[in-house]
């Protein structure tokens, strides 16, 4: 597992709108999200951390072997990188974001069970 994946600290910690990984927001801002520096772009932009990224998340699953785990399957996450995943985040993202997914090919899974009945 990649050390700039994993929380640096229990405090102020989000999670990823898109993937739901979770790292603290100055990790975010140094690093960027791993898994959706493509389409995101948080790597040194504060103001998209936290547009794009969640305080508000619930569970957190350590995710260690993408490809074997039956957790990364059921929560969507078996082909992201290795680190810490909330199990649903409150909030989605902004529709520009939603549009340069379907842009390029992608499809937005919002990860907010909140609303789901």
């Amino acid at each position: 597992m990649s050390l700039e994946t994993i929380p640096k600290d229990l405090r102020g910690l989000r999670a990823c709108l898109l993937c739901s990984l979770i790292k603290t927001m100055d990790q975010f801002e140094f690093d960027g999200c791993e898994n959706c520096q493509d389409v995101l772009h948080m790597k040194n932009n504060r103001d998209i951390v936290i547009e794009c990224t969640s305080a508000n998340f619930e569970g957190m699953i350590a995710l260690m072997s993408p490809e074997d785990s039956w957790v990364a399957k059921w929560q969507r996450i078996e082909r992201m990188v290795k680190g810490c995943y909330a199990v649903s985040v409150t909030g989605s993202l902004p529709p520009r974001f939603v549009r340069e997914l379907r842009a390029k090919g992608r499809v937005y899974n919002s990860r907010d069970v909140s609303n789901r009945t």
